[in-house]
Formats: structure tokens, C-alpha cells, sequence
């Protein structure tokens, strides 16, 4: 690999501070709304989910700009990093690895992070860019940012249908961190593990796959291969109700993400 890219929230950055600010302006206890995190999780469904479930049709932009206006706005310092982050981007760097951070932020997120001067060669959010994740657009600007051919490229990320479909299906190489609720629960999914050309636990492993050579199947941190259409024999979570290992339609030449997530009901 000559170009890594990585996702921002629970992969570089922790999202506990974000939620409990969000509790404390809600008025609920942190963990109420850490649960109701979990369960959009559990079931496919976006993590903001939770706070509209709190404040039925609530506008979280709008939200989010009143807060701001009260002065409870986006914070971010060197508290809400990984312990991982520093250590890992600095030896891939050392390395002579392009390292590329971008994923979906406001343009206040980019600034707070690039005030952090982490060892990356880019820092950039979505909002920057105009276009979010998982537009295939928002993949188009990060293989134009990585300098490097798609397939010299690896885009890393927790979250599977924000990050590692849209970046495979962008001819991207990808790493699936399992890092937070959504890199958790849906780690084993069999979508996941057919797709993932890697699977990791820290960012500190991805020094080792620097000079990994074209992978043959997804591999984990460990080095083991994936057989391909591998089902959830541990009983992985379909959140539509469908078996997980359904095969695609014979002579089709795509495939349907079955990881039942919301925002990625659709073909790649």
C-alpha cells in the first residue's frame, strides 16, 4: 500500500463526549441514550436514530446549530483520540506511507483536528468536500486525495455501510476496524468478512499490511483468509430477518450488500 486512509468517528476519535453532550442538552442520563445508540446499531439503523427516538421529529442539523449558538458546540481535543492513533499514523508515515484522514465532519470537526497536528498528510471531513459518506462521489475525492492507484490504496473504517462498501465498491483496498458500536456488532457479519481485504483490531496493525501483497481473499490481523461466501455460522445478525448467506442471483456480476444496514439497501 502506498496510500492509507482513515475514517474520523470510532476510528480515530472516540464518540463518548459526543454522546453524553448530546444527553446533557436532551436532559437524559448518558446512559439512556447510550442504549438507544446500541439498539439503532443492533438494528441497521443510523446511531441518530436514538435522539429522534428521544424527541420524536426532531431535526438534528437544526439541532446542531442550536447548540452551537448556545455555545455547547463541537469539541474535540487530544482526550477524545484513540491511545492507537498517534503511535500508528507516526510509523506509517516513518514508513513512507501517504497518510490520508477523511471522513464524514463539519467543517468546524476538520479545523479541530487539524489543530491537533496529527502526522497526516491530509485532514479533511465531508463537509469540507461537500459530499457524505457513502455518496460514491465522497470515495471518488479520497482516491483523487490518496495520490496513489485505488488498488495502492487503503481506506480503513468501522462502520460497514458508510465505509467498507462504498470504498470496495470504489476499487479502494479496505480495512474493517472493529472499533466501536457499529465496527463491533457487525464484524463477523459474513457481507463483512467476504469484502474486507482486512480485518483489524488497532490501527497499530496496519504498519504490518503495508507491504501485503494483493490478497487472494479478506484476511484478518492474524493473517488467516476468508473463504469466500462464507455464512454466519455464529448466528450474525441479519437485522431484515433474511439468512445472512444468501447466495446473489446466478450470472449477476454485483452483489447485494445483505448487512441489512439502512443506508446501504442497495446494489454496489
Amino acid at each position: 500500500m502506498e496510500t492509507i486512509v482513515l475514517d474520523i468517528g470510532e476510528t480515530l476519535v472516540r464518540d463518548d463526549r459526543h454522546w453524553a453532550s448530546w444527553a446533557d442538552w436532551l436532559g437524559v442520563p448518558p446512559h439512556t441514550l447510550g442504549a438507544l445508540v446500541g439498539a439503532a446499531v443492533s438494528q441497521g439503523r443510523e446511531a441518530t436514530d436514538a435522539l429522534r427516538i428521544l424527541r420524536p421529529g426532531m431535526d438534528v442539523e437544526e439541532a446542531c446549530r442550536a447548540r452551537a449558538a448556545a455555545g455547547r458546540g463541537e469539541h474535540l481535543d487530544e482526550s477524545d483520540l484513540y491511545q492507537d492513533v498517534r503511535p500508528a499514523l507516526g510509523e506509517l508515515r516513518a514508513a513512507g506511507v501517504r497518510v490520508v484522514v477523511a471522513g464524514d465532519g463539519t467543517v468546524r470537526a476538520g479545523e479541530l483536528l487539524r489543530a491537533l497536528d496529527l502526522p497526516a498528510d491530509l485532514v479533511v471531513t465531508s463537509d469540507e468536500w461537500g459530499v457524505r459518506k457513502p455518496d460514491p462521489e465522497f470515495f471518488a475525492r479520497v482516491a483523487e486525495a490518496s495520490g496513489a492507484a485505488p488498488e495502492a490504496t487503503l481506506y480503513v473504517g468501522d462502520h460497514p455501510a458508510d465505509d467498507l462498501f462504498p470504498a470496495a465498491a470504489a476499487g479502494l483496498r479496505t480495512a474493517h476496524l472493529r472499533r466501536g458500536p457499529y465496527g463491533h456488532w457487525w464484524a463477523d457479519h459474513p457481507d463483512v468478512v467476504e469484502t474486507a481485504d482486512f480485518r483489524i483490531d488497532a490501527l497499530t496493525e496496519l504498519v504490518g499490511l503495508v507491504g501485503a501483497k494483493e490478497a487472494t481473499g479478506s484476511t484478518t490481523s492474524e493473517g488467516s483468509s476468508a473463504s469466500e461466501g462464507s455464512s454466519a455460522s455464529d448466528g450474525s445478525p441479519a437485522s431484515d430477518g433474511s439468512p445472512a448467506s444468501d447466495a446473489s442471483p446466478e450470472g449477476t456480476t454485483k452483489v447485494v450488500r445483505r448487512g441489512a444496514l439502512r443506508s446501504v439497501r442497495q446494489v454496489y
